[in-house]
């Protein structure tokens, strides 16, 4: 097996934890990652790249099908200028510009790969979804990267060292702050991504007899301190009935929607609004 050069990277693979007895963790042999306890736990690197750091899950997270067409429509550039923003402002707040970064959800690492290649950073992606993670770490691998390294792993219990982050970025995933701030470094910087008030509204007057707004998110940190917040606005075109099907697969309404009122984005072309609201905190 190819492995892929990360498992390489002294610097990366120091910071991992076992997530079974919590020891620090090394690469000796570019096929397993062994853990530095007594009992010496090992997990093995997947063909495509990762390893399974999820003790105890069962799995989780997206299905194949759901991961192919994220990915599908988030290459295709739609939500580029929201990404640009998150990487233009965490290169902003970071206090090292090439730190290390844990993408907290990371789904199939579209952000978590550019990221990586816009602040010249190397970053961690966890998700639950072996489907999502398999997909980045299969790129990775194709590409021979360095500096990104993918786990199945939940972001309630993060498979890294105490203070081993200068930041973690957390977009649309839940916000687990206890467990941020204790993989951040003191002073480091948690990047939350939220769904704006009138996100996808175009999308909701086409699917709903009575489309309605955004509610604002209530599980925000509140034992750090907002440092900066921006609200990212700008309008998509779809006319691929497969990338308005996507998009609307990526949203959390997609599941309690009918067939029937799915099945109105069908036909003309959509346009709707994107909005997102990107918050930064900074570890006391």
């Amino acid at each position: 097996m190819r492995c892929l050069s990360i498992y390489q990277n002294k610097d990366i693979i120091n910071r991992l934890k076992c997530p079974v007895c919590g020891a620090g963790m090394y690469c000796e042999d570019g096929k397993s990652v062994f853990c530095k306890g007594a009992r010496r736990h090992c997990f093995d690197i997947s063909s495509k790249g990762y390893i399974n750091l999820a003790v105890g899950h069962s799995g989780g997270g997206d299905p194949k099908e759901a991961v192919r067409s994220r990915t599908s429509f988030l290459h295709k550039g739609y939500y580029l200028p929201f990404a640009e923003a998150v990487c233009r402002i965490l290169s902003e707040q970071m206090s090292d510009a090439a730190g290390i970064v844990i993408d907290a959800g990371c789904g199939e690492g579209y952000y978590t790969e550019m990221v990586a290649d816009r602040c010249g950073c190397s970053v961690f992606g966890f998700d639950l979804s072996k489907a999502a993670v398999e997909s980045g770490a299969s790129r990775a691998l194709r590409n021979d990267r360095n500096d990104l390294f993918y786990a199945v792993a939940g972001i309630y219990s993060l498979p890294v060292a105490d203070e081993s982050a200068d930041a973690v970025i957390n977009l649309f995933a839940p916000c687990a702050e206890a467990e941020f701030s204790r993989a951040l470094k003191t002073d480091g910087v948690l990047l939350v991504a939220s769904a704006g008030e009138n996100h996808l509204y175009g999308l909701k007057k086409r699917v709903y007899d009575e489309p309605y707004k955004n509610e604002k998110r209530n599980d925000m940190p509140v034992n750090m301190k907002r440092v900066y917040h921006e609200t990212v606005r700008f309008d998509i075109t779809l006319d691929s009935d497969e990338d308005k099907l996507a998009l609307f697969s990526m949203t959390p309404y997609y599941y309690r929607t009918s067939k029937e009122n799915a099945e109105r984005l069908l036909g003309d072309a959509l346009v709707t609004e994107a909005e997102f609201d990107i918050d930064v905190f900074k570890k006391q």
